[in-house]
């Protein structure tokens, strides 16, 4: 077994300071806390041309509709397998099976303060328990995925992070882990970690009180009213807010793109209904349809 170690060094670029980036709006009262600024390596030009037009469509539709709505650019880096695949940028950048995750978060990190400086707000799921040491500051809002919330590393990751935190429903549509993930990410844990240097070390947390359910389906689709009303039903009894996130791909639209539209249609008329169970949204944008 051989390891590599990323220092501190490595990730940023350069230890050096640089004014942080402008506050962006967020959700709730949390803030992207200051940064370190480095020049994009070479190797970003690829990247950022790309991401550039998306970026400046979503940044103003967030201004257009800024007094309704908080709109939250999802980046992902990470991938959750059933079996085995590509697991993101941050594993493997360059999707050629070189596994270069030093430069894997050097990417990720300069393409969110990128996306910073625009003044989006970012929302990732965290997948892996290290990497939010290298880019949690720069994230505003974040999810731990359905293979993940039962957990309990994850749920004590989020017991630390200061962004919001949405728990998906199980694979198969169950409810109650998520409920349970929600209690136990609000308590405070001891737990052993890494801090920004790259060493391990006893980690003591506060708890995350700013976290929520989010719905992706399960052996069915789970957004409809009925199943908003039983979710939340469930909240009630684990004496939570009553209110929940809505993930309008993964099995709410049977993993077809398209249907993400339909999803959003039937939450926007529960809405227009009166109902004040859902909160929010998330949707899947991609440039062009497929899969590595």
């Amino acid at each position: 077994m051989t390891a590599k170690a990323i220092s501190d060094k490595d990730a940023w670029g350069s230890s050096a300071q640089s004014p942080a980036t402008d506050r962006t709006g967020q959700t709730d009262n949390e803030r992207i806390k200051d940064i370190t600024v480095l020049p994009p390596p070479e190797h970003l030009i690829r990247f950022f041309p790309i991401v550039g037009t998306p970026v400046e469509k979503l940044k103003a539709q967030r201004e257009k509709y800024a007094d309704s709505l908080e709109i939250v650019m999802r980046v992902y880096f990470e991938k959750p397998r059933t079996t085995v695949g590509w697991k993101g940028l941050i594993n493997d950048p360059y999707l050629d099976e070189s596994f270069r995750i030093d430069e894997g978060l050097r990417i990720a990190r300069q393409l969110l303060i990128e996306i910073n400086r625009l003044g989006l707000p970012a929302g990732s799921e965290f997948l892996d328990v290290i990497s939010p040491q290298y880019l949690g500051d720069l994230i505003s809002w974040g999810a731990i995925g359905a293979r993940t919330t039962e957990s309990q590393v994850h749920r004590e990751l989020a017991s630390g992070l200061s962004a919001p935190i949405g728990f998906k429903n199980g694979t198969d549509g169950n409810i109650k882990i998520a409920t349970d993930a929600i209690q136990a990410a609000a308590g405070g844990h001891h737990f052993l970690s890494v801090h920004k240097n790259g060493q391990v070390a006893i980690v003591q947390t506060n708890g995350n009180k700013d976290c929520h359910v989010i719905l992706r389906g399960g052996k069915a689709p789970n957004y409809d009213a009925a199943s908003v009303k039983a979710a939340c039903d469930e909240l009630s009894k684990a004496k939570l807010p009553a209110t929940l996130m809505v993930d309008c791909s993964h099995a709410n639209s049977s993993k077809q793109h398209e249907k993400q539209l339909d999803v959003a249609r039937d939450i926007a008329s529960q809405i227009a209904s009166g109902s004040h169970q859902v909160f929010g949204v998330m949707v899947e944008s991609h440039l062009t349809p497929g899969a590595q």
